[in-house]
């Protein structure tokens, strides 16, 4: 009886032991992006300062800065949708600051039914993140020039439309008042953290497998029986 039970009891231990060092494992990841977030949000927050001369996107990414200079009339429309106010578009503008530089400024954002409205351009002081969204692939539609709705924010291709630096400014604050955009700055809220749930799949994965070892156990013994 013995020898008929020991190789399902080696498999059942060593499948248990592999699913909790996986468990185990993702517990170490949580602890890891944990503190990767921790340092993103302390990058964000921190003090601003001006917009680098060659800004850079491994080196810069959400670093926080300042700028004073004017908002263009232009803007470009990319589509979003919000947890709290559903569908709308970011608003993307040109800015020119008092040195002569150009740089996309995201003001925020508006519902659909604002899309079309006027919104106050001129002197301003903007402050936000610098970024470089990765929100491109080969399912993302072409921009519809001619309705002016772009389906990601493409820096480089927004840059050549609006004539600007390929440079990204996600606006926490504005001194223009009564815009109607209401910003969405960057936080790490975004930043997917999802190694406590893998924590608990392979834990729950390891107690059905101990348990459907231990019910094999019990059948093999009653059935010598």
């Amino acid at each position: 009886m013995m020898k008929r039970m020991l190789f399902p009891l080696l498999l059942g231990v060593s499948g248990a032991a592999v699913l909790i060092a996986l468990g185990l494992w993702q517990v170490q990841r949580l602890e890891w992006k944990a503190g990767v977030l921790a340092e993103i949000d302390a990058r964000i927050n921190a003090s601003p300062v001006a917009v680098p001369e060659a800004p850079e996107a491994d080196r810069d990414r959400f670093l926080p800065v300042t700028a004073s200079g004017r908002f263009a009339e232009e803007e470009i429309h990319v589509l979003v949708s919000t947890r709290q106010e559903g569908a709308g578009f970011r608003i993307i503008s040109p800015f020119e600051t008092e040195a002569g530089r150009r740089f996309l400024v995201d003001r925020g954002f508006v519902k659909d039914e604002l899309k079309g409205e006027a919104r106050p351009s001129g002197e301003a002081a903007v402050t936000g993140n610098l970024h470089w969204p990765d929100e491109i692939d080969r399912f993302t539609p072409e921009p519809d020039l001619g309705a002016n709705i772009w389906f990601a924010r493409d820096v480089p291709a927004l840059a050549a439309a609006l004539g600007t630096e390929p440079v990204l400014i996600v606006a926490r604050a504005s001194s223009l008042e009564d815009t109607g955009i209401r910003p969405l700055p960057i936080d790490s809220s975004g930043i997917p953290n999802d190694h406590l749930e893998y924590a608990v799949t392979w834990f729950g994965l390891a107690a059905v497998w101990i348990a459907m070892t231990g019910l094999l156990m019990w059948r093999i013994r009653q059935g010598r029986n």
